[in-house]
């Protein structure tokens, strides 16, 4: 299994936060307009999904950093996070690395008043993994409404730091 989607331990640690203040969470990776392409990050339920619109992963804020789920969470601990149909064939060949950092959040998003927003980077997924996901079924919205849910993924969703998921390379 390949993952879309993995958190850093500050997103996590947000997530969390809002959970606390706000219930259960969901995000959607905007596309664009008035925030850019930030991640907005909304009280579950509160955005609604379309039909065609990607699952990138389940945020599981029970974890932590190298943690592996042995099952799915459920309630406030999972946090859907998707992408429209077609913002995800722009970034289909790409993990997406949930993060936080300083700043302001936009005007939509949950974390706007706590001085931290979140921001979406990016991994190219190498030519096997591409040819992985590939051969996988995307899971969409109308998965998600009719009560059907990914598995579990079988690898650690949140790392230390984005670092981890996405290294840089280093130029001597």
């Amino acid at each position: 299994m390949v993952a879309r989607l993995v958190a850093t331990a500050e997103a996590t640690d947000l997530l969390r936060r809002l959970r606390g203040i706000h219930g259960g969470l969901m995000m959607h990776q905007s596309g664009g307009c008035c925030d850019g392409s930030s991640p907005m990050c909304y009280p579950d339920g509160e955005f609604i999904v379309g039909d065609r619109d990607v699952l990138l992963g389940v945020v599981d804020l029970r974890l932590e950093v190298g943690e592996i789920p042995k099952d799915l969470p459920d309630g406030a601990d999972a946090m859907a996070v998707w992408i429209s149909g077609s913002q995800f064939e722009a970034w289909k060949h790409t993990q997406l690395i949930l993060d936080a950092v300083p700043g302001r959040g936009s005007g939509f998003s949950l974390e706007t008043p706590e001085g931290m927003r979140f921001l979406s980077r990016a991994r190219a997924f190498t030519a096997e993994e591409n040819d992985i996901l590939a051969a996988e079924p995307l899971f969409v919205g109308v998965d998600w409404e009719e009560g059907r849910r990914p598995l579990p993924p079988d690898q650690p969703q949140v790392v230390a730091e984005a670092s981890e998921a996405c290294p840089v390379p280093i130029r001597r």
